[in-house]
């Protein structure tokens, strides 16, 4: 009997997280993981999504752009993940699915606090226009 309570016990538990392959294509799917991090309105997003659960007018309101931007950024934060949309009636509401994203976030923001020269004199990596 014990056996079969921690088998079934086993089964409810997560699986642990595979650890992301070394090899080209893992290493692809982390550039893709930053590309999606790579916009500063998708970035600001994040943070404003990260706080609470947000409507897509909030958003909106937000970004400081039309409706149809910044839809599609939430739909490329959505399609990759890093955000869940739940529906209800009329509304869309958003919230960012990992807290690990906001921390991520968070520590960009650190690295780059102390290192905002050399990164805005950067010629390396292209500015967005």
């Amino acid at each position: 009997m014990l056996r079969s309570m921690s088998t079934s016990l086993t089964s409810r538990r997560r699986p642990p997280a595979s650890p992301l392959p070394t090899d080209p294509a893992g290493r692809e799917l982390m550039a893709k993981f930053y590309r999606a991090l790579g916009d500063p309105t998708r970035l600001d997003l994040l943070e404003f999504c990260a706080e609470d659960e947000r409507t897509g007018n909030e958003c909106v309101e937000r970004a400081g752009l039309s409706q149809g931007r910044v839809s599609a950024h939430l739909a490329c934060l959505v399609s990759c993940g890093l955000v869940s949309v739940r529906r209800q009636g009329r509304f869309a509401y958003y919230r960012v699915t990992d807290p690990r994203v906001a921390e991520l976030v968070g520590i960009g923001q650190g690295v780059v606090a102390d290192h905002a020269a050399s990164i805005a004199a950067c010629i390396r990596v292209a500015s967005p226009v």
